[in-house]
């Protein structure tokens, strides 16, 4: 395809070119007006020069057309899973491919956007359209067709924001007359206080509200704990216990209607992590001794405890004459602590207390159903534990895991963590176990003294001089106990012979005892990680039975675990939907979340065209429904091209813009007013202007 055309390159300023010619057309003007011979000579001399100081040009173009470029975009999003909106686009993305096939002169170029939605903006076609097309000139842009469900969240306000001029026809899956209920989250707590309950406000919503009634199922971690009646379009508040620390996963549901569009977001997610307040540790030393301070020092070290400490300064057999109240600095309130407030303390710690008659049996009484209902008791105890006088002897005695043989061993040795401790989340991992080489020994300081019992129940995690029993943890009722069989941990704490891991063990026993999540021996965890879901499992038995994971669409599947480290096996498994997964390994369950807790693409799934009518008819587009009502099937207006217009659609069909675009493969360049010629016609024109005028003057003489 050839192209001609005259251009000019001035070889003077326009402003000054233009001044020339002002002067010419004065010259010429004044030529007429006296009447002089040779002025249209002149005149055409003048045309000439002023010409040539134009250098005009003969150009010719040698071009080669270029495709007119079509996208279609074609909505993944989440709500487009819904019914048989996949079926409708991907029926629509054949018929559309078929057409333009057909259309002389036409590059189409399909955009797929929106399969994932991480960051929960909602369907972003817009966007993906603008990167689709990034290296396409905008004049080459002959329209857009957009397969969507019309629910987009990223539309221009007007037509300057597309940036090009071609049509918008969007095609609308779904269908007319969609019904859909869900419930939608108002206000939803992030954080709160274990053993206090959030308020969670909610309300449901109806396209098609038939007063059908409304059941809210609330479920935490799996587990259904209150079930609601509510009214269509009526805030509710959901009040939640926290359970514990971590993560409390709570689901409000309601049931799924007969012939609604979708169950997907009937559910709606919060996950409220537990966090606890100032924990309340009532520690109770029962004499002065080396390693007292140690216990005080590590519980005041954390300011996140709120620490009651009392220590006997002299026991009932020390008589010495001294009065009490130049020995006691404030009376011991027993009542106080072990009746009327036993239950706020989140940890009573003995620290070489033995059954010296200052605490009654009643308050011990009270200790063991505090434990038993759900509280935490460490034991520390000295050679006192191995007499008749003993803690054991006391009421304590029914919950504690070990029985005194009488005899205490006092020789150096090194504690070492069992085979069972090795799997044990309290003790595995201990910096210095020697654990992960099985013929290493543990590099820790030694101890000297330990009081020799046998374990009664629970699990020795450590052992002592001669394999003994050194630490042993149990579980009781709601409770749990852990029994420390030596005072001479402080020598870690001491750095003496290189001291031990006294802090790590310590925390995690008292974390342990508290129900810390992460420190439960028997747990299945669930994390994300990109597209792969990972599976932890945390057991102290043999052998662990593979999980079954229920994905937000139903479907199941099963994840075989691998030994991992000593106590815990992993497996992961891909994951693409988006929502709530529910895994089980037949004992224990947990949830997981993939991607927002309550997706924008789910939060309102009923099709419409109303969003993108506005800017797809500014364009000259068009937006209509492309379902028949009858199953997946879909009808298709035609597809035809157009030369510029304001409008580009009719009833049965939509058009794409014929661009011309075309691209230069070589240039010719012809001057008209430089060389031979243009100097012939310049002084040809000035010589005849010249010979003309003096013949007339010569004429006109007397």
């Amino acid at each position: 395809m050839n192209r001609f055309s005259v251009e000019f390159s001035p070889l003077l300023p326009l402003s000054l070119l233009a001044a020339l010619a002002v002067g010419a057309l004065a010259a010429v003007a004044l030529g007429y007006w006296g009447g002089r011979r040779g002025t249209t000579l002149r005149a055409v001399a003048l045309a000439l020069i002023l010409l040539a100081l134009g250098d005009p040009s003969f150009v010719r173009e040698e071009r080669d057309g270029l495709k007119d470029v079509v996208a279609v975009v074609l909505d993944q999003s989440g709500s487009q899973t819904v019914g048989e909106r996949a079926a409708q686009t991907a029926h629509a993305r054949a018929a559309v491919e078929k057409s333009l096939a057909a259309l002389p002169n036409v590059e189409p170029r399909f955009i797929e956007s929106g399969r994932t939605d991480v960051d929960n903006n909602g369907t972003r076609l817009f966007g993906a359209l603008s990167a689709g097309l990034a290296d396409v000139p905008p004049e080459r842009i002959g329209g857009v067709l957009m397969v969507t469900d019309g629910l987009v969240d990223d539309a221009p306000p007007g037509v300057e924001g597309l940036g090009f001029k071609a049509p918008l026809h969007v095609l609308v899956t779904g269908h007319e007359g969609e019904r859909d209920r869900r419930i939608e989250l108002i206000e939803a707590p992030r954080f709160g206080i274990v053993g206090k309950s959030q308020t969670i406000q909610a309300r449901v919503l109806d396209t098609a509200n038939k007063g059908e009634p409304v059941v809210v199922n609330v479920r935490r971690d799996g587990v259904t704990i209150e079930t609601m009646r509510a009214q269509v379009g009526t805030d509710i508040a959901v009040p939640v216990p926290v359970e514990h620390a971590g993560p409390n996963v709570v689901e409000l549901e309601v049931p799924t209607l007969p012939g609604e569009l979708t169950g997907l977001n009937n559910k709606a997610v919060v996950t409220i992590d537990g966090v606890r307040d100032k924990l309340k540790v009532l520690l109770v030393s029962g004499e002065p001794h080396s390693g007292e301070r140690m216990w005080r020092n590590i519980l005041k070290s954390d300011a996140n405890v709120d620490l009651v400490h009392f220590t006997i300064l002299r026991p009932p057999e020390k008589q010495d004459g001294t009065p009490i109240n130049e020995l006691a600095l404030i009376a011991f309130p027993t009542n106080e602590l072990f009746g009327n407030k036993i239950g706020d303390f989140d940890l009573i710690i003995f620290d070489r207390y033995s059954n010296q008659s200052i605490l009654p049996y009643v308050y011990f009484d009270n200790i063991a159903r505090y434990v038993q209902g759900g509280g935490a008791l460490l034991i520390a105890v000295g050679p006192d534990y191995a007499s008749p006088d003993g803690l054991f002897y006391s009421p304590l005695g029914a919950i504690a895991p070990a029985r005194p043989t009488g005899t205490v061993t006092e020789q150096p040795f090194r504690a070492a963590v069992t085979a069972e401790g090795e799997k044990h989340p309290v003790t595995r991992g201990l910096a210095g176990s020697g654990a992960t080489t099985p013929t290493a020994a543990p590099t820790w300081g030694p101890w000297f003294r330990e009081i020799d019992a046998d374990v009664v129940k629970g699990t020795t995690v450590m052992t002592g001089a001669a394999s003994h029993p050194l630490l042993v943890l149990s579980r009781e009722d709601k409770g749990r106990v852990a029994l420390m069989l030596s005072d001479q941990i402080w020598l870690w704490a001491r750095g003496y012979a290189g001291g031990g891991p006294y802090l790590d063990l310590t925390r995690r026993l008292a974390h342990w005892l508290m129900k810390e999540p992460d420190l439960e021996e028997e747990a299945l965890r669930a994390s994300v990680r990109g597209h792969d879901l990972l599976v932890e499992r945390q057991s102290v038995k043999g052998s662990v039975a593979p999980v079954t994971v229920t994905l937000p669409s139903g479907a199941t599947r099963t994840v075989t675990l691998t030994a991992a480290e000593p106590g815990l096996s992993r497996g992961s498994l891909g994951v693409e939907e988006l929502g709530l997964y529910r895994l089980t390994d037949g004992t224990l369950t947990v949830l997981a979340n993939v991607g927002p807790e309550n997706p924008r693409e789910f939060q309102d799934v009923v099709s419409t065209p109303d969003r993108l009518r506005a800017i797809a008819e500014a364009t000259g587009g068009s937006v209509r429904r492309i379902s028949t009502g009858d199953g997946d099937g879909v009808t298709l207006p035609r597809l035809v091209a157009m030369r510029d217009g304001s409008r580009y659609a009719g009833s049965d069909y939509v058009g794409v813009r014929r661009t011309e675009a075309s691209v230069v493969r070589s240039v010719g360049i012809v001057p008209l007013a430089i060389g031979l010629s243009g100097l012939l016609l310049l002084l040809g024109s000035t010589v005849l202007a010249w010979l003309y005028e003096g013949r007339g003057f010569r004429r006109s003489a007397p």
